[in-house]
């Protein structure tokens, strides 16, 4: 499973970072994916932090 995140839409609150810090880290303003793909022990809170993102700004795919 790989995950990014828009950078357009990132108004960086740190809401995925805060969840699943293992794959979001806030370097800048924006947040970043630092792991990917995901190992499939930590797929359940990277989702978990997708679903948290107030705007929508992180993705994922299967692949």
């Amino acid at each position: 499973m790989k995950f990014t995140v828009d950078q357009n839409q990132c108004i960086g609150c740190g809401a995925c970072e805060s969840i699943c810090p293992d794959v979001f880290k806030m370097p800048d303003d924006k947040a970043q994916v630092i792991l990917n793909p995901v190992p499939e022990n930590r797929q359940p809170d990277a989702l978990a932090a997708e679903d948290g993102c107030p705007v929508g700004a992180i993705s994922h795919t299967n692949d």
